[in-house]
C-alpha cells in the first residue's frame, strides 16, 4: 500500500512539473514564408537510351498483336453461392455418425 501510495505521489508530481516548463503560445499571427529556391528549369539535352529489360543496345525483340485478357481467365476461382455452402454444411451435418451411448451424470 505504501509503495503504490508513493509511485502515485511520484507520478503526479512528476506530470505538475511537467506542466510548469510549458511556453504559452502567443496569439500574434505569424506569416508563413516560403523558401525560394535559387535553380530553376532549364533547357538541357535528353539523356541516351537504356533498355529496360536485360540485354544491352544490340538486343533485338519482335513482337506481334496482343492477347485479349479474356483469354487469360481470371486468377481467381469463382466465389460458391451461399445457399450452396448452406446445403453443403446441412448435408455434412446429417452425414456424420451420431454418439451411441449418452452419458448422464447420476447421483450427486
Amino acid at each position: 500500500m505504501k509503495i503504490t501510495l508513493f509511485v502515485l505521489f511520484f507520478l503526479c508530481t512528476a506530470a505538475a512539473f511537467g506542466q510548469t516548463g510549458v511556453a504559452v503560445l502567443s496569439n500574434q499571427p505569424q506569416i508563413v514564408t516560403l523558401p525560394e529556391h535559387p535553380l530553376h528549369a532549364d533547357f538541357k539535352d535528353l539523356a541516351c537510351e537504356r533498355p529496360l529489360v536485360g540485354g544491352g543496345p544490340t538486343t533485338y525483340t519482335y513482337a506481334q498483336g496482343e492477347r485479349p485478357l479474356w483469354e487469360f481467365g481470371s486468377p481467381y476461382p469463382e466465389p460458391t453461392p451461399l445457399g450452396d455452402v448452406a446445403r453443403a454444411y446441412r448435408k455434412e451435418k446429417v452425414a456424420i455418425k451420431k454418439a451411441e451411448k449418452v452419458l448422464e451424470k447420476q447421483g450427486s
